[in-house]
């Protein structure tokens, strides 16, 4: 009887699978659900407009986490 090795071959094949594009969906910033959501996570007028993709002017940049 022939022994298998632990390790298994590994090699680079060519997928065909093709990428669907992603569908861009409107999002309504002011719907209820939003506003709701923004009522929890935001805690003033700049801080909201950050969350939703408009940074105040002159705001400082947030620095990144150190990882250890």
């Amino acid at each position: 009887m022939a022994v298998k090795s632990s390790k298994r071959k590994r090699g680079k094949g060519k997928s065909s699978k093709k990428k669907a594009k992603k569908v861009v969906k409107e999002v309504d910033i002011l719907s209820p659900a939003a506003m709701l959501n923004a009522y929890y996570i935001c805690h003033n007028a700049p801080a909201c407009l950050e969350f939703r993709g408009f940074p105040w002017p002159g705001s400082p940049k947030k620095k990144g986490k150190k990882r250890k």
